[in-house]
C-alpha cells in the first residue's frame, strides 16, 4: 500500500513542479538578442517566488482567485510581448521598443519581412509566432492554477504570506539598484543574488512613456518656435548653381569603419577623388550624427531639413504639422525651384505638401520601364539619369531657375540583392537595359539564410551606390 501512495505523493508535486519552471522561464527571458545565452537561465528571476508564494496563499474564493490569475497572465504576457518586440528593434534600430512611437514599425516589419522572405514564408513566421503567443497564454494559465490550487493552511499559509514581505524587497530593491534609483547601503547586500529583469521592462517601459509624452509636449513648442522665421533669403550668397542633397540609403560610419566593408568604400571614395581632381573639382567628408539606426531614413531627411532632432514617428508628425519652415522653405526664398526625387515612393504622399517642394517625383514619374529589384523600384544610376534630364536639363539662371533638390537613393536598401552593376550613361533609357541583372542571383529568401552572405550583399549594394 505504501508504493502507491508515495506515487500519488510524486503525481501531485509534478504540477507544481513543471509550473514553477514554466513560469521560471517565462520570467527569465531576456529581451535582448545578446543575451541569448546558456547561462541566462542561471540567473534567478526574484520575481518567481514572490510569484509562487502569492498565487499559493491567495485568499480562498474562487472569483478572487481566477481575476488574479486573469491579472498575471494578462500582465506576463503583455511584458513578453514587449520583450519580442525589443529583440526586433535591438536588431534593426539598436533600441528598444517605444509603445508610443513605434507601432507603426509593425506594418513595416512586414513589409520588410515579406520583401525578403516572401509572402508565404512570412505567413508562417507570423502564424508560428502567433502560436507561440497562443501556447504561452496557456501555459501561464495553467502554470498559475497549479499554484493556486495549493493554498496551504494555518502555519504553512502564514509563513508564506510573512515571506512575501522581505522577497518582495529584494526584487524592489534590485530594480531600483539596476535603474540606479539608489545604491542600497549595507547591509543589503550589493550584488543581489538574480535579478527582477521581467518587472524592471515593465517600469522601465512605463517610465519611456511618460518620458516620451513629456519630451513630445516639449517637441511641439520647440516646433512651433521658428528662430529663422521672417529673416529673409538666407541661401543667395551660393548664386545661380544647383544643389543636390543626395541621401544613399543605409551608408553610415560602419561603412567606413567596420573592416568588412572599410577596404572596399575607402577604396572606391578615393577613385571618386581622383577623378574629381581630375575635373577641377573637390571631395569634402564630414560627420552628422543621425536620429536612427538601420532605418526609418525619413526621419534623418526631417532632421537635416527642420532642423530638428526627429528620432521618432510621433516627432515627425508633429514637425510636419507645426507651421515651422524647411530647409527647402528657406531655399524657395532665395529663388531655388525645389524639388523631391523619391523613387522608393509608390503611395500618396500626404506629408509632401508640408515640406517646401515645388515638384515631386515619385516611382511613377521617373519613366523607369525595366524590372525591379526586389523592393527597390529601380537601381540609382537611372535614378541619377532622370535626375539629369528632367532638372539639370540647360543652365541655371539662364535656361531654368536653379534647382535644390532631395534626392533619395535606395539600391543601397535591404534586401540587398541583386545589386546593379554601372552601365554606359548613354544606354539607359527607359531602364529596361537593366532587366537582365535584375533577374539574376539568388532571390532574398535565400541570400537571407546565410548572414554572411547578406553582409557582403549589403557591402557590395553601398559600393554601387
Amino acid at each position: 500500500m505504501a508504493a502507491p501512495r508515495s506515487q500519488g505523493r510524486l503525481g501531485a508535486a509534478l504540477g507544481p513542479i513543471l509550473a514553477a519552471a514554466v513560469l521560471y522561464l517565462g520570467l527569465g527571458l531576456p529581451n535582448h538578442p545578446a543575451a541569448l545565452a546558456p547561462d541566462i537561465l542561471l540567473v534567478m528571476p526574484l520575481e518567481w517566488p514572490v510569484i509562487l508564494l502569492g498565487l499559493a496563499v491567495l485568499p480562498p474564493g474562487r472569483s478572487v482567485t481566477r481575476f488574479v490569475r486573469l491579472a498575471f497572465v494578462a500582465v506576463l504576457t503583455l511584458i513578453t510581448l514587449l520583450k519580442l518586440a525589443d529583440f526586433g528593434t535591438f536588431s534593426a534600430y539598436n533600441r528598444g521598443f517605444n509603445p508610443l512611437v513605434d507601432l507603426h514599425l509593425i506594418p513595416a516589419a512586414w513589409n520588410l519581412g515579406s520583401g525578403a522572405l516572401g509572402t508565404g514564408r512570412a505567413v508562417a513566421v507570423v502564424a508560428g509566432l502567433g502560436l507561440v503567443i497562443g501556447l504561452l497564454v496557456w501555459a501561464l494559465w495553467w502554470a498559475t492554477g497549479q499554484w493556486a490550487r495549493l493554498s496551504p493552511r494555518g502555519l504553512w499559509r502564514g509563513l508564506g504570506t510573512a515571506a512575501l514581505v522581505p522577497l518582495t524587497a529584494l526584487a524592489v530593491a534590485e530594480i531600483g539598484q539596476a535603474m540606479r534609483v539608489w545604491t542600497l547601503p549595507p547591509p543589503v547586500p550589493a550584488n543581489i543574488p538574480g535579478a527582477a529583469f521581467t518587472a524592471r521592462v515593465a517600469v522601465e517601459r512605463v517610465q519611456m512613456v511618460r518620458q516620451t509624452a513629456a519630451r513630445l509636449a516639449e517637441f511641439r513648442l520647440a516646433a512651433r518656435t521658428d528662430s529663422f522665421a521672417g529673416a529673409g533669403p538666407l541661401l543667395d550668397r551660393i548664386g545661380q548653381r544647383d544643389i543636390l542633397l543626395t541621401y544613399i540609403e543605409s551608408y553610415g560610419a560602419s561603412s567606413l569603419t567596420n573592416p568588412r566593408y572599410a577596404p572596399t568604400h575607402l577604396d572606391t571614395l578615393a577613385a571618386i577623388e581622383a577623378d574629381l581632381e581630375d575635373r577641377g573639382l573637390s571631395m569634402r567628408s564630414g560627420w552628422l550624427e543621425a536620429p536612427i539606426f538601420g532605418g526609418q531614413s525619413w526621419l534623418a531627411h526631417a532632421t537635416l531639413s527642420k532642423g530638428l532632432w526627429i528620432p521618432d514617428q510621433r516627432t515627425y508628425g508633429a514637425a510636419l504639422v507645426s507651421g515651422r519652415r524647411s530647409l527647402f522653405h528657406i531655399a524657395q526664398d532665395s529663388g531655388f525651384e525645389t524639388v523631391a526625387v523619391m523613387p522608393a515612393i509608390t503611395l500618396d504622399w500626404p506629408e509632401s505638401e508640408f515640406m517646401g517642394f515645388d515638384r515631386i517625383y515619385t516611382a511613377v514619374d521617373l519613366g523607369y520601364r525595366g524590372l525591379p529589384f526586389n523592393w527597390v523600384t529601380m537601381p540609382d544610376q537611372f535614378t541619377l539619369s532622370a535626375v539629369d534630364r528632367l532638372l539639370l536639363q540647360g543652365e541655371p539662371g539662364a535656361d531654368r531657375p536653379p534647382v535644390f533638390a532631395q534626392v533619395a537613393l535606395i539600391s543601397s536598401h535591404a534586401p540587398w540583392t541583386p545589386v546593379p552593376k554601372v552601365i554606359d550613361w548613354e544606354t539607359i533609357g527607359d531602364g529596361r537595359v537593366f532587366d537582365e541583372v535584375a533577374q539574376s542571383g539568388d532571390p532574398p529568401e535565400v541570400v537571407w539564410m546565410d548572414q554572411d552572405r547578406v553582409r557582403d550583399q549589403f557591402r557590395q549594394a553601398i559600393d554601387y551606390s
